[in-house]
């Protein structure tokens, strides 16, 4: 059967969770749109470059990004370094569904997806929702779908994308 297999997860936010463990040298700041569009935008082509998912160029991203109707950039929960270096990100819809979380390379398996969903996570209890939702493609090579397994996520449906 040809084209992709996605697969669909939800996670309740019932209850409190867990504060997010940011990496040593990192820390969440806020997403100001003229600053850090283009190295969110960078940092999503370097993580999709491998596999998992695809972003369009950021003179069509961009404008499509802010003019969604979910777009808030409140959302958009970015981690730097001391440099200010955007190293991580978890683009999300106001519906509580996590668009994009991808991590530079140099810092997998460190923590940083971990912390920014958890960040997330907070951020949509106090806004009110219920759960938290997302996509990932089944082939994803950067070990996202076991990341998400591990923080409670629970697939509802799979499909294939021509």
């Amino acid at each position: 059967m040809a084209g992709r297999r996605v697969i669909r997860l939800r996670r309740s936010l019932a209850g409190p969770g867990p504060e997010p463990v940011w990496p040593a040298g990192i820390r969440p700041i806020p997403f100001e749109p003229e600053r850090h569009a283009g190295q969110v935008h960078a940092l999503l082509v370097e993580a999709y470059s491998r596999g998992g998912g695809t972003v369009e160029p950021f003179a069509i991203w961009w404008p499509s990004l802010r003019g969604d109707s979910e777009y808030d950039p409140a959302l958009v929960f970015i981690a730097a370094d001391g440099a200010g270096e955007v190293l991580g990100v978890a683009q999300c819809w106001t519906s509580a569904f996590v668009k994009d979380l991808a991590v530079a390379p140099s810092m997998r398996r460190q923590g940083l997806g971990s912390a920014l969903l958890h960040h997330a996570f907070r951020v949509f209890r106090e806004r009110g929702a219920g759960e938290i939702a997302l996509k990932v493609d089944a082939d994803n090579p950067s070990g996202a779908l076991r990341l998400y397994r591990s923080l409670g996520f629970e697939e509802v449906e799979a499909y294939r994308l021509d």
